[in-house]
């Protein structure tokens, strides 16, 4: 079975998957804080599910900002998040149910 991700991982590597490709867009895409999505690429490329590489400094340059880092799903990525889907597609909704009223002690 495939490594459990995290909701906000499997959403980081979805919009990944979709070809978002970098830091500030991956955020746009999944309206999620910094503070989730660039530790989220961090463990998804340490585990193989998404590659980096780092653009050409001169075009940072001739745009005036610093370098983007792009990332990519990897096959095992995909395959790891495809099989995530699959799960959760299966899940059946459930109806509200009443709760029952708590047992006292001694009873």
């Amino acid at each position: 079975m495939a490594k459990s991700l995290s909701v906000a991982a499997l959403t980081v590597l979805h919009a990944v998957a979709r070809g978002t490709a970098h830091g500030f867009d991956i955020i746009d895409d999944t309206a999620l804080p910094g503070g989730t999505v660039y530790p989220a690429l961090s463990r998804l490329e340490r585990d193989g599910f998404v590659s980096s590489s780092w653009e050409d400094v001169q075009i940072a340059r001739a745009e005036r900002r610093p370098p983007r880092r792009y990332y990519r799903a990897t096959p095992l990525g995909v395959r790891t998040l495809n099989e995530a889907l699959e799960r959760l597609h299966a899940l059946r909704p459930v109806r509200q149910v009443r709760a029952s009223r708590p047992v006292r002690a001694g009873h």
